[in-house]
């Protein structure tokens, strides 16, 4: 309640002083009778501010400055933020958990922190809203009456999301924050600012374009006004506040369907169809009546050049190892960017009036239908071209529990290596053998004697058996025959090397 009051309170008190320099400077009767004249208008001003509108006699008024939106944005802000750090959000609930945190302790922290969020967004809009009811109903007079459901519902709507983003940047960076959404839902968010903020920029670089070329016309309509020095300094004003309604025109125009002027009116790449226009400066920047040359259908290539680059940031936030669904994604960012384009030029346009100023500003549909094409295409294409160059260059990975339990094993393994100093050759299988380094077998000298010559029958090289007798070991002196089934390896001459298996006897042959 302290918040919304001080919010409140500071708006009023720049506006009301504005408006106070516009009664001295101006005819008394423009603002109603004296000071209370003054107050309603500062009150009908805040509540422009917020996109709220006004019942005049045969019709509305809904072409507001989207400039005048800044004001009470920045003061909601800092609204929000005095919240959250009266109530110490920063330490009672931290963007980061320690590292190594489980992930359902993670999950459950971040489902806090959205709750938290909304909680804190409420609290500031609730009676913020009602504030506002209070001021619409001041504000009535004879002439102009505030529409109070949209006064409400826009107050709700502001107040909202200035304190959600107040608080999510008082419990963290921007960056911590944007991670608080899933990986999915991450990369389309990021991808549909990235198109919007490609448009609106291309918006504006036309806009100031065409005041640079039509700068001399801007000047003549200036001066059929003669608004004097203070007049002047407010029309410069309100002029600034209505460029950024320009710049989403601008936007729609890029795009293709273009916005209107009035009924029967538009300002498009194909052409140009255009009726009596208010007095206002700005207006004099529009193009002149009839058909467009050929080479403006190129800025058409914009939400083109846009769609792909998103395309290549949502692929790069979060890639899918499903080539064929990226281009889906593609796509689903271009819904989300022309939605946000159509809710831009509902914003930026509306009625001024009634006849023929019933009409003003872009369509809302036949914008958000063209960006969701044009961005759509484009996106879906550069997504996936992205994403399979992505998946190409990026070397296979393990799944994580193979990662994990060989993050384990290599580290068993290099403690295993630096305990062991001395280390010592295992045994191997009995293949690795023949790979392995193989010992001398010893010469067989001449005097060996064979032992196992009674196993032959007692016959054996170099013995002679007379009668009945014993077996007579050879004498020295006589030759022995030579033993075939031996080979001497220090015969080089044509010998055969014969390689002993040493796990031979661990098999059946």
């Amino acid at each position: 309640m302290l918040a919304a009051v001080w919010t409140l309170g500071a708006g009023l008190a720049v506006l009301t002083t504005l408006t106070l320099v516009g009664w001295i400077a101006a005819p008394l009767s423009a603002f109603g009778d004296g000071l209370p004249g003054v107050f309603r208008t500062a009150c009908q001003l805040w509540l422009a501010a917020h996109h709220a509108g006004f019942a005049i006699p045969g019709g509305r008024v809904g072409l507001l400055p989207l400039g005048l939106m800044i004001l009470p944005g920045i003061l909601l802000y800092r609204a929000g933020l005095w919240m959250a750090r009266d109530a110490d959000l920063r330490l009672r609930m931290p963007a980061r958990l320690p590292k190594g945190t489980p992930r359902d302790v993670e999950n459950a922290r971040r489902r806090a922190q959205l709750v938290l969020i909304a909680q804190a967004g409420i609290s500031l809009a609730a009676p913020y809203s009602l504030l506002a009811g209070m001021i619409a109903l001041v504000a009535r007079n004879q002439v102009t009456q505030p529409f109070l459901g949209e006064a409400l519902v826009s107050h709700v709507v502001l107040a909202f999301v200035a304190g959600s983003l107040a608080t999510a940047r008082t419990i963290g960076p921007w960056k911590s924050m944007l991670r608080l959404l899933p990986e999915r839902p991450r990369s389309i968010v990021a991808a549909t600012v990235v198109a919007v903020l490609i448009l609106l920029a291309a918006g504006a670089l036309l806009v100031l374009g065409a005041i640079a070329v039509n700068f001399q016309q801007i000047h003549e309509l200036s001066g059929v006004l003669a608004p004097g020095f203070v007049g002047g300094l407010l029309l410069l004003l309100v002029e600034g506040l209505y460029l950024f309604n320009a710049v989403v025109w601008g936007m729609a125009y890029i795009s293709g369907p273009g916005f209107a002027i009035g009924t029967g009116t538009l300002v498009a790449p194909t052409g140009v169809k255009l009726g009596a226009v208010p007095s206002l400066p700005l207006l004099g920047a529009l193009p002149a009546p009839g058909p467009s040359p050929a080479w403006v259908m190129a800025v058409i290539a914009v939400p083109f050049a846009a769609g792909a680059v998103a395309g290549v940031v949502m692929a790069r936030v979060a890639p899918t190892p499903t080539i064929e669904v990226a281009p889906l994604w593609g796509f689903v960012c271009g819904l989300s960017t022309g939605a946000m384009a159509g809710l831009l030029a509902v914003l930026s346009g509306g009625p001024l009036g009634g006849a023929r100023l019933s009409a003003v500003g872009p369509s809302p549909w036949e914008v958000a239908l063209s960006v969701t094409l044009e961005v759509g295409v484009a996106a879906g294409i550069s997504a996936g071209i992205a994403n399979w160059w992505l998946i190409s260059r990026r070397p296979a990975t393990p799944p994580e529990p193979v990662r994990k339990a060989g993050a384990v094993i290599a580290k068993a393994a290099s403690k295993v290596r630096l305990a062991d100093r001395n280390p010592r050759v295992l045994p191997g299988h009995w293949l690795d053998a023949t790979e392995a380094d193989t010992q001398p077998i010893p010469v067989i000298k001449d005097d060996w004697t064979d032992e196992h010559a009674e196993t032959f029958g007692g016959i054996a090289a170099g013995t002679t058996r007379t009668g009945g007798s014993e077996p007579q070991p050879p004498r020295r002196d006589e030759p022995r025959p030579p033993r075939k089934d031996i080979v001497d390896e220090s015969d080089d001459r044509g010998g055969h090397v014969i390689y002993v298996d040493p796990y031979a006897w661990d098999r059946d042959e």
